[in-house]
């Protein structure tokens, strides 16, 4: 993986142990500060190895906006 892992993997406290996602912070690499930034995280609990989807902070929040009803 490209980017420098900035926070460990989380799971929602509401999983009971089942199928769940996993998401952390990373610092997006990049030639100067301009390119860099943070990015999210988001994975298969059950399944890591088989992809990491990578979000912007913009499109993060419009997940989450998603997943609330916003």
């Amino acid at each position: 993986m490209p980017e420098h892992l900035a926070a460990p993997w989380r799971k929602s406290t509401y999983s009971d142990g089942g199928g769940c996602v996993e998401v952390a912070l990373a610092v997006a690499p990049g030639r100067n500060e301009t390119e860099r930034g943070t990015v999210h995280l988001v994975r298969d609990s059950k399944n890591p190895d088989l992809g990491t989807l990578r979000l912007t902070g913009q499109a993060w929040a419009a997940l989450i906006n998603d997943i609330k009803g916003q």
